[in-house]
């Protein structure tokens, strides 16, 4: 898993990574909102879904405190990093600004 998550986030396209939890309230909130993303960005972004619960290490390598976080990857990087519920446009800001 450590190593294709490496190349899926190596792309020079954005990776928008979504840590979430089954039981978080707010990450069911968050995913409808991710959808749209993804609908208004098409091919521009690629989205993942970890779940903390079953890939720890991965949660644990970026810190991931608290449910939902989002990364943004590019070109392997971390370019934006946001924790809880965030509107779609300030989530498209961050994209193209990536």
């Amino acid at each position: 898993m450590k190593s294709s998550f490496k190349k899926l986030v190596a792309s020079d396209k954005p990776v928008l990574v979504d840590f979430h939890a089954e039981w978080c309230g707010p990450c069911k909130m968050l995913a409808p909102i991710l959808k749209e993303v993804k609908e208004q960005m098409g091919e521009n972004i690629k989205i993942l879904k970890i779940d903390v619960d079953k890939n720890q290490p991965i949660a644990a390598r970026y810190q991931i405190r608290g449910v939902p976080t989002m990364l943004l990857f590019r070109n392997g990087e971390i370019v934006w990093r946001q924790s809880g519920v965030v509107p779609k446009e300030q989530i498209l800001k961050a994209i193209e600004a990536a």
